[in-house]
């Protein structure tokens, strides 16, 4: 499977909700928000599976390995793809979300919110480090 993210992503950041610390296997998991338009499979598209786990998160993965590619979020408009199989893209987050839930205490002054910032329809409260 091969596929290609174009421009520049929307957010880049760390998410310490319950779903993607499930999905990712780890306490964090680091993401880039893209817009739709700027993800494209080249290649191995008829390889990708998706499972629904909520109306808010479609979760794409390889069919022949398993490895996780990217989950869409609809109600978002953006696509958070997999930092690490991007070749060439540097994560530079810029915020945490969803630190309420947080099983580790990261200190790096970047911004943490409860859940999410208020333009991405949560709350927009921050929380101390």
């Amino acid at each position: 499977m091969e596929f290609e993210a174009t421009g520049a992503p929307a957010v880049v950041g760390y998410c310490h909700c319950e779903d993607c610390q499930a999905w990712s296997a780890a306490p964090i998991n680091a993401f880039s928000l893209w817009p739709p338009d700027s993800v494209r499979i080249t290649k191995g598209e008829a390889n990708l599976g998706t499972y629904n786990k909520t109306e808010s998160s479609y979760r794409k993965f390889c069919l022949d390995c398993g490895g996780h590619l990217m989950t869409d979020h609809p109600g978002m408009k953006l696509v958070d793809v997999y930092a690490n199989i991007l070749q060439g893209f540097e994560h530079e987050p810029t915020l945490h979300v969803h630190y309420g839930n947080k099983m580790v205490s990261v200190k790096d002054g970047l911004p943490k919110f409860k859940d999410l910032p208020a333009d991405f329809g949560g709350s927009g409260e921050t929380l101390p480090e």
